[in-house]
């Protein structure tokens, strides 16, 4: 009897913690992915290789709200861009980019914004072209 409520009891907080762990998100903004065709280092990566600065790259845009960020009562429950929404906006990053002939983006900053009319995002790197190559 009492091996059965230690086995109850273990599978409780196994379900338990399972069930907690779906409902956290992940503190960083962009998902960090590897396949690009250029190297890409978000904030506070830093770049093991020499390399000449090209330029700032800037994307950014302003969108009008949909129903689904407007809710009663002035509250808003969803805001921002989704993980796919913003792994498109990198790749348009690195395209623009190359473009410029750069090896890497560096330095990659996403940020948005909100008032009662629009969400603006806005995502920039730095361009740049590794030495010797």
């Amino acid at each position: 009897m009492i091996q059965k409520t230690r086995n109850s009891r273990l599978y409780f907080f196994i379900l338990l913690g399972l069930g907690m762990a779906g409902c956290f998100q992940p503190a960083i903004p962009i998902r960090m992915r590897d396949s690009y065709p250029i190297d890409v280092f978000y904030e506070g990566q830093s770049v093991d290789r020499s390399y000449t600065e090209i330029r700032l790259v800037v994307i950014s845009e302003e969108i009008p709200l949909t129903n689904r960020e407007k809710t009663a009562g002035g509250r808003m429950l969803y805001r921002g861009n989704d993980m796919q929404q913003k792994d498109l906006l990198v790749a348009k990053l690195v395209v623009d980019a190359q473009k410029l002939g750069a090896d890497a983006l560096i330095n990659v900053k996403y940020q948005v914004y909100t008032n009662e009319k629009v969400t603006g995002y806005s995502m920039e790197g730095l361009a740049v072209k590794y030495r010797g190559e």
